[in-house]
């Protein structure tokens, strides 16, 4: 019964529904969204839904009886329990915000299709490189803010009356977000040489710490192909071994069966 529960598991068709009632489940957690559709379809809707979400149970529930306690070392499989079991929670009191929590079914793609999740692993492998180009633009912005209150405070104490709206003022600045028309012309009517502070700021924070984000992610997106690439051609090669070594099994049992014959036409002959 386990063997023929981790063969359906395996079939690629298997996949591909799981997949389709993942996304029919997001849709009509889409709809629900809806006052109009609610009123109308409100109960057809919470049955298909509890429907996906009982599939989507067994399925777990499934997998769990083929690889047993292995299915909770895989960091992937323990999100698919999650995201399933958020489901089952009571969503009354004050426990109904779980209830908008159902959308994160959704997210089961992630699992089901590999590019997502080497996607998602390039992700979580650049999160330490990440964190120092964070702390470096903290530092950055930090520095400014000081700087600029102490600089421009008195003059316009809406933008950098303290520390905390200057830091605000500089993230502004940093995103590019009315940098110009909002911050930077009305300081330069009072402080006509404030353009040596900005222009340095938005040089090295929105074109340069903040492309460093990118350049890491695609540096760690490029390492997760190359390795896909390299599972993928050990994968090859191993396939290639067995084939030839079921070739050469074949071979010396040939080998084997024309040497019977020779031996027993030998002994036919007078």
């Amino acid at each position: 019964m386990i063997a023929w529960i981790a063969q359906v598991l395996a079939n690629p068709t298997t996949e591909r529904v799981i997949t389709a009632l993942i996304l029919l489940n997001a849709v009509t957690l889409g709809l629900e969204t809806s006052p109009s559709i609610m009123a109308e379809w409100g109960p057809a809707l919470h049955t298909l839904d509890r429907l996906l979400l009982g599939i989507f149970a067994v399925e777990l529930l499934a997998r769990i009886a083929v690889q047993r306690w292995a299915f909770f070392r895989d960091a992937w499989n323990v999100f698919d329990f999650a995201v399933v079991a958020i489901a089952f929670l009571p969503a009354t009191g004050a426990l109904s915000v779980l209830r908008a929590l159902r959308v994160l079914r959704v997210l089961r793609l992630i699992t089901v299709l590999p590019s997502l999740k080497r996607v998602v692993g390039a992700l979580v492998s650049a999160l330490p490189g990440m964190g120092s180009i964070a702390l470096l633009l903290l530092l950055f912005l930090y520095v400014g803010a000081v700087v600029a209150t102490k600089l421009f405070h008195g003059a316009h104490p809406d933008l950098f009356g303290d520390l905390g709206r200057s830091t605000y003022t500089l993230v502004q600045l940093m995103t590019l977000d009315g940098w110009s028309a909002e911050i930077v012309g009305p300081v330069m009517t009072t402080h006509p040489y404030s353009w040596l502070f900005f222009l340095p700021f938005v040089l090295a924070t929105a074109f340069t710490v903040l492309n460093l984000f990118i350049g890491i992610v695609v540096s760690a997106m490029q390492t997760e192909h190359e390795k896909a690439r390299a599972t993928q051609h050990e994968e090859e090669l191993r396939s290639a071994a067995n084939d030839q070594a079921m070739m050469l099994a074949e071979l010396r049992a040939l080998r084997v069966e024309v040497a019977d014959m020779r031996q027993s036409l030998a002994r036919q002959q007078p």
